[in-house]
């Protein structure tokens, strides 16, 4: 007898290259069968209208744990992550002390597994502190399970430290994930240009994000090594990031719901909820970023869910820190940039949200292929709500979103056969 069955489902499978109508039997944590089952089930969930997929993999998000766990706690990031959808998150390392040993690593592996939620698997600093100068044990932390490598919030300034740095990714075969942004071109409040002037705030050029990705490019065609670009920002990067594809590099790239949807036009009231790094771009620059991912040139959707307190985003623009949360409206939110524009169907968007972020990490996940372990995702892509971020289940709150009207919502996240998030009809 299977543990559940999943009947009648849209099976949208990019790994196993099906799209049909089918049942899931999952059975002992993994798939059973995926076709036409009649075997009988412990639990039967009807799915008839709605998609059934592999559980979707979110590779950007801030725990904020060990240190800000009045942000967030990764038990918080967790019920945040399967209440969107997702049954693996992957949390970066820029805490408070930072991931950048094997005992830090397995500290966030354990605090995921007594979560009991999603997957919570941890990404280490690439350098120790993140301070950008000497390599952080790389070797003991993949062993001791980190699947990235990257000093997220700060890019590597050092030409000599990001070789090093790929080499040894290189050897471990575990992706580098970078925040390009070139320090001495940093340190304004939101995207440079007419409006940043107008509203008497720093600007963030392009061309930091540019410059280091065209010379982490560079490296990574010296070295070979597998390379992640985190949230691609501008119509420049893209670019660059299509030719290094043609010319055979393993880079990959991500794309954020904010740049995906939002333009500079939107921090004209000062709301520091649409503060972010890198920060929001021209509109010219989503439309690029929207036909990247269209034509895989991004190949990887990621929330860059990043928690702050309601006090520190209540300060003034130009003082606030940057960044929002997005795991519990994202898949709504891609559903309007790319399925509503036609850009995107559902497959394209299933596997850029499971079976690409999974071979990212080079991890067995993604998939519904028999065996595998038994994550799977139900979307309704017709149920048509309304954001309230006072209903999250993240610890905070501070979401651009807040009563926007989306269609396209999950209404089941099961992870290792058990489910673990159910959205009443």
């Amino acid at each position: 007898m299977n543990d559940l069955l999943i009947q009648n489902g849209r099976v949208i499978d990019p790994a196993g290259k099906m799209d049909q109508v089918a049942d899931v039997a999952i059975a002992k944590g993994r798939i059973a069968r995926v076709g036409k089952v009649r075997a009988a089930a412990r639990e039967v969930i009807d799915a008839k209208g709605m998609i059934v997929c592999p559980g979707l993999i979110d590779i950007h998000v801030h725990c904020r744990e060990p240190g800000h766990e009045e942000e967030e706690t990764i038990a918080t990031a967790a019920a945040a992550a399967v209440a969107g959808g997702f049954s693996t998150i992957v949390a970066m390392p820029n805490t408070h002390p930072p991931t950048d040993d094997d005992t830090a690593v397995q500290y966030v592996l354990e605090r995921g597994r007594a979560a009991g939620l999603a997957r919570v698997l941890p990404a280490g600093c690439v350098t120790k502190g993140r301070e950008g100068k000497e390599l952080a044990e790389m070797g003991l932390m993949a062993a001791a399970g980190a699947v990235a490598f990257t000093d997220d919030g700060d890019g590597i300034a050092s030409s000599s430290v990001m070789h090093r740095a790929l080499q040894y990714a290189g050897m471990l075969n575990v992706p580098i994930m970078q925040h390009c942004q070139d320090p001495d071109l940093a340190g304004g409040a939101m995207n440079s240009g007419a409006a940043a002037v107008r509203l008497g705030l720093g600007g963030i050029s392009v061309t930091g994000e540019q410059i280091m990705l065209r010379r982490d490019l560079e490296l990574a065609a010296h070295v070979r090594a597998p390379y992640h670009v985190q949230h691609v920002s501008c119509a420049g990067s893209v670019e660059l990031i299509r030719q290094a594809k043609a010319a055979g590099l393993a880079v990959s790239a991500e794309a954020t719901p904010h740049h995906l949807l939002l333009t500079e036009a939107a921090c004209m009231t000062y709301d520091s909820n649409y503060k972010m790094n890198p920060p929001l771009r021209s509109a010219e620059d989503v439309a690029a970023l929207r036909a990247g991912v269209a034509d895989g040139t991004i190949d990887v959707l990621a929330t860059d869910h990043a928690p702050h307190a309601q006090e520190e985003k209540d300060l003034e623009f130009g003082l606030a820190p940057f960044g929002v949360i997005g795991l519990e409206a994202a898949v709504g939110l891609y559903a309007k940039a790319l399925i509503e524009t036609g850009l995107c169907d559902w497959p394209c968007l299933i596997a850029r949200l499971s079976t690409r972020p999974a071979s990212v990490i080079r991890r067995p996940l993604g998939s519904l292929a028999v065996g595998r372990a038994a994550d799977v995702t139900i979307i309704d892509p017709r149920r048509r709500w309304k954001v309230d971020v006072g209903s999250f289940r993240s610890r905070s709150r501070n979401c651009p979103y807040d009563g926007w009207e989306l269609t396209a919502r999950p209404v089941a996240t099961i992870v290792a056969g058990h489910v673990k998030f159910r959205l009443e009809r």
